[in-house]
């Protein structure tokens, strides 16, 4: 056993102001979280209301196995985008236990904007499917949705497209799917319970076709109703397009219910015994204290740690050796993982430390969990000349091979290829979440502004023009500003560039639902990996 000893005391100044201001950012990422969980005007709620249905959060929570959490994917999708329809899109998805079975869960708020489908509804829907294929998680979707909103049709018809393709292929992967369909689903909407595995028609509720009875009247001069068209009824007792007539709404979920109860269990998949996992031997509710803010204001990361993995028991890999990378083995929730975290900038020992330590994880089929807060690689004459450049390719050829799952968590800044060689979104880690202190981009705002003065000044001087001090400060504030925004954790989970932002608090029970997640299925291991230039 190697226990993490602890130095923090929360009484010290510093303590009480990184928790003071990791505290209000978490209160303002609750509150756009509420901003999320509308589902509609009043007026909408209450027809669906008189129509016997259920909002979609209701569904998806009778659908989950009582007092089973479930993990909320992407909630802030679209956040601050302009022509966003909703915040969150109109797609409510995540991951949850169904008849014991970890199950990616989605429902169309069908209540919002008829659940139509706009450009980030349907990239929130497309990263909700691959999660689904690389884990082998089953899926259940609740359909209720008019289809693309049309005025961004330019921009999600080819999208649309590879959305139904990945529904067949995770059949043809042996990865099964469950349609629930709880009210219209008219054009795209209609393929979904065509191309699933199972199609549950609500009775009454469920109105399901290419065109709706205006469109086919226009195109062929035929009179018909929706329910004739495209009714529950027809599609379970004719056409065939319906598995099974649910009576209403909670017949439909028992029924879903009941197929998932026959679905076995993976041979493979890796299941620890709650009576042996011991919690961290430190309270979790201090890392509000201990993440500081400013990513300019260092911390040390086995603090973390310390407050996250099991009783605080910490193999560290190579610990005097590249002090700036820690890396090691613990458990989270009984669950093994290599842990690879920031503790300053990257060298080149600390890229040939992570290039072997994640070679060895994926030898012995380990998870991998990166713990970004990184400013980039070191820079300089010196470095230069020590092949800071190939030592960093070298860590990002391993990133990039390595076939056992990659796990990744902000916990401050990332920027630059440094973002690249800690799994970040470009390099298809399983699962990205983000604290709300995280900042994203190529660089800082600050230095990316100086830059590109410096090379201004450089080229007016080459051309012989003089250089406008007072416009470039006044340029330089307004892009600085710009800059700032767009490499906020806000502007990049709207964006979707993570899964998800969460409280420091929260972190333990994320991975944990994440780590499950990648052990319900044979944990795989790379071959061989790209040239390594020596």
């Amino acid at each position: 056993m190697a226990i993490l000893k602890s130095n923090i005391h929360p009484q010290q100044a510093d303590y009480q102001e990184n928790y003071k201001i990791m505290e209000a950012l978490v209160a303002d990422m609750n509150e756009k979280l509420v901003q999320s969980r509308f589902q509609g005007a009043d007026k909408h709620i209450e027809a669906a209301r008189k129509q016997g249905k259920l909002l979609a959060r209701e569904r998806i929570a009778l659908l989950l196995d009582p007092d089973s959490p479930f993990l909320e994917l992407m909630p802030l999708a679209g956040l601050e985008v302009k022509d966003a329809v909703a915040v969150g899109g109109t797609t409510v998805g995540g991951i949850g236990i169904v008849s014991g079975h970890l199950t990616m869960v989605m429902a169309n708020v069908g209540t919002n904007k008829g659940g139509t489908v706009d450009y980030i509804t349907l990239q929130k829907s497309m990263r909700l499917a691959e999660i689904a294929r690389q884990n082998r998680l089953p899926t259940i979707t609740f359909v209720e949705s008019g289809g693309a909103n049309l005025p961004e049709q330019a921009k999600i018809f080819n999208h649309g497209g590879a959305s139904f393709r990945e529904i067949t292929q995770r059949s043809q992967e042996g990865i099964p799917s469950i349609a629930i369909v709880t009210g219209n689903a008219t054009a795209g909407g209609a393929y979904i319970p065509g191309m699933s595995d199972y199609a549950i028609f609500v009775r009454n509720n469920a109105k399901v076709f290419l065109a709706g009875p205006p469109l086919v009247k226009m195109a062929t001069g035929e009179e018909s109703d929706d329910e004739i068209l495209g009714g529950a009824a027809m599609h379970s007792e004719v056409s065939g397009v319906s598995d099974y007539l649910a009576e209403d709404e909670y017949h439909a979920i028992r029924l879903a219910r009941e197929l998932m109860s026959y679905l076995p269990t993976d041979p493979a998949a890796f299941r620890p015994d709650p009576a042996t996992v011991k919690p961290p031997r430190y309270p979790i509710e201090e890392l509000p204290g201990i993440v500081t803010a400013d990513y300019r204001v260092p911390f040390e990361v086995r603090e973390l740690l310390a407050r996250v993995i099991d009783d605080s028991d910490f193999h560290e890999f190579k610990p005097s050796f590249a002090p700036t990378l820690v890396t090691g083995f613990a458990r989270i929730h009984g669950y093994p993982v290599g842990l690879i975290a920031n503790n300053g900038v990257l060298f080149s020992d600390s890229a040939n430390k992570a290039s072997q330590f994640i070679q060895l994880c994926d030898r012995q089929r380990t998870p991998i969990l990166f713990l970004q807060n990184i400013t980039g690689f070191m820079v300089g004459k010196k470095y230069e000349a020590e092949g800071i450049i190939k030592h960093g390719a070298k860590m990002i050829n391993a990133v990039s091979n390595a076939k056992v799952p990659l796990l990744t968590l902000m916990i401050g800044a990332s920027y630059g290829a440094g973002n690249y060689a800690m799994a970040g979104r470009s390099y298809n880690p399983r699962f990205l979440f983000s604290y709300p202190n995280a900042k994203i981009g190529v660089m800082g705002a600050e230095q990316l502004v100086g830059v590109m003065d410096i090379v201004q000044r450089a080229s007016a001087a080459k051309a012989g023009k003089s250089y406008d001090e007072q416009k470039a400060q006044v340029v330089g504030a307004m892009l600085k500003q710009e800059l700032e925004k767009q490499s906020t954790a806000y502007y990049a989970t709207a964006h979707l560039w993570d899964d998800g932002l969460l409280a420091p608090t929260q972190t333990r029970d994320y991975l944990a639902i994440c780590l499950a997640v990648v052990y319900s299925q044979a944990i795989q291991s790379a071959e061989s990996y790209g040239i390594f230039r020596m």
